[in-house]
């Protein structure tokens, strides 16, 4: 694999904060589109957010 191609497929993973929003939004700027709805969970401690990318075609 090339490491300077991107990732046609990708999943974002990191507490529900500003910095994770920033993550996906700099995803979608890149050319990636959300691929299905965010999947949210606690951990006990805080709340821990996942959501799938693809790059567009």
């Amino acid at each position: 694999m090339n490491d300077e191609q991107p990732l046609r497929y990708r999943v974002l993973t990191g507490q529900d904060d500003k910095a994770f929003c920033a993550r996906v939004s700099e995803a979608l700027d890149n050319g990636y589109v959300l691929y299905g709805s965010p999947s949210l969970t606690y951990n006990g401690d805080r709340v821990v957010v996942a959501q799938a990318v693809v790059l567009a075609d």
